[in-house]
């Protein structure tokens, strides 16, 4: 069957497009025959329009927004911090307000059977006991109301990276209720630990007995390439019945853990 994921000539926009996940994402769409646009805040050649944005900036993304036009077909939200050396305020904007605010200001100029999907992370595994907390910031309605809940509130965010991915997940399965309706798929992925040009910063951070525990049951960290592609499956026409799901791209750590099947030993200081 040619084009089994219905990609050819279909506009999609990836953030996170000069590195890591969002390459391979980008690498990927574009040998599938989709018109890429890449955004990110360091410039590369590698996609067919390249747009810089800084999601961290709410004028920045107005600009890119404005850059990229439209229809949007799909939206690749991949960008993301790692937290330290961050800030945690820098690290929310990047991997969820500026995040939440480009895909809303894209919603206008996406047709009926477009979708969006978003890198989360087993990183924000329990997020479901903290969705009342968690709704506070992701019922914020706009890029500024949200960045300042985030400045009133420094302890809810504090260490950026794991309540980010947390809101991430919050906030795909609300928002994806009201898109629905609206003919749009919002769904995100929770990925494992990866190989990408932020795992030193995770590890420097965490520790890499922590980023190991994490592996599951496979034994090994995922390539880009691992979690690009279910990105693509979700985002493709033939997904057109998955909306406001987590898929786990964790080589079965989450199941492993809930069933009992492995046991990790946090390491200790």
């Amino acid at each position: 069957m040619d084009d089994v994921l219905q990609y050819n000539g279909k506009r999609v926009v990836v953030t996170g497009c000069a590195s890591g996940m969002g390459a391979a994402t980008a690498a990927i769409l574009g040998e599938l025959g989709a018109q890429v646009i890449g955004l990110d805040v360091k410039a590369t050649d590698a996609v067919g329009t390249f747009v810089p944005v800084d999601l961290r900036s709410k004028d920045s993304i107005d600009d890119a927004v404005t850059a990229v036009g439209g229809p949007v077909d799909a939206v690749f939200s991949v960008a993301g911090l790692p937290g330290p050396p961050f800030s945690d305020l820098d690290t929310v904007l990047v991997n969820f307000i500026g995040a939440r605010h480009l895909i809303e200001s894209l919603v206008p100029v996406m047709p009926e059977g477009s979708a969006v999907a978003c890198v989360a992370s087993n990183a924000g595994l329990g997020w479901q006991q903290q969705v009342e907390a968690l709704m506070e910031l992701t019922s914020t309605p706009d890029f500024e109301t949200a960045r300042q809940w985030c400045e009133d509130h420094p302890e809810r965010i504090a260490s950026g990276y794991a309540p980010s991915k947390q809101l991430i997940n919050a906030w795909v399965a609300s928002r994806a209720v009201d898109l629905i309706k609206l003919g749009i798929r919002l769904n995100c992925t929770n990925p494992g630990p990866t190989d990408t040009a932020m795992m030193p910063a995770f590890e420097e951070q965490a520790g890499k007995a922590l980023i190991d525990a994490f592996v599951g049951p496979s034994g090994r960290r995922s390539t880009a390439e691992e979690q690009a592609w279910p990105l693509v499956f979700l985002n493709s026409p033939r997904s057109s019945y998955v909306a406001g799901e987590a898929l786990h791209v964790d080589a079965g750590f989450l199941g492993a853990m809930v069933t009992n099947r492995l046991v990790v030993e946090f390491p200790t200081e």
